[in-house]
């Protein structure tokens, strides 16, 4: 073997050390341990959560995806949503979903919310036009605006915030996993990555909790 040879073999070596390292560091790296872990609400099943605003395309952009990957998880699962809250603007979001939870009509409107600040840019600061959407979806204005300013509706908003702040979440959407593990977007590399990587969380949850 040529010297010259040789050394070719050893660049190309140490070329792909940073690519390499880089891919481990993205293995590893997939997902991030809470420390100290948070408490779930679940009981004994496995509490999988998204943080989420409103008014976050790619929240918007997930919700497809979120709803095919929940029609196929097992029943020792159980998914909750809670809204991110990093200022009075994305409070302002997190009180109308705790609102519309109060209301009995979450499950029923989450969605076509999602779709009016969207597609059809609503904006939900705006008081008129949130009404008229409201009145149009069989929401009574006067009662929603009642239910958002209670006791009930305000705690659970800061009750988000204070969540928000323990899972240590810096963007949106992102994942979280028992307490214990969260994942963003960019830690999947991507949407459809993320899912994945919750999925294994969720299964080396269950084979802790087995054994």
């Amino acid at each position: 073997m040529t010297t010259n040879f040789k050394r070719r073999i050893l660049l190309a070596a140490l070329a792909a050390i940073p690519f390499r390292a880089q891919l481990a560091r993205a293995q590893a790296g997939s997902f991030t341990e809470l420390k100290p872990p948070q408490p779930v609400e679940t009981g004994n099943k496995i509490e999988v959560v998204e943080f989420f605003w409103y008014g976050c395309p790619h929240c918007y952009n997930l919700e497809p995806l979120l709803e095919t990957w929940l029609k196929k998880q097992p029943p020792d699962v159980e998914f909750r949503r809670i809204p991110a809250v990093f200022n009075e603007r994305w409070a302002l979001d997190a009180g109308m979903f705790f609102t519309l939870e109060a209301l009995g009509v979450l499950e029923k409107l989450h969605r076509p919310l999602f779709d009016a600040i969207h597609r059809d840019r609503l904006r939900t600061d705006d008081v008129a036009a949130r009404d008229q959407w409201l009145q149009k979806n069989g929401v009574d204005p006067k009662k929603f605006e009642d239910t958002f300013r209670s006791f009930g509706v305000q705690s659970k908003v800061k009750r988000a915030a204070q969540q928000t702040i323990a899972y240590k979440i810096d963007g949106t959407p992102a994942m979280a996993v028992q307490g214990r593990y969260t994942v963003s977007v960019e830690q999947g590399n991507g949407q459809a990555g993320m899912l994945a990587a919750v999925d294994r969380l969720v299964d080396q949850v269950r084979k802790r909790k087995a054994g």
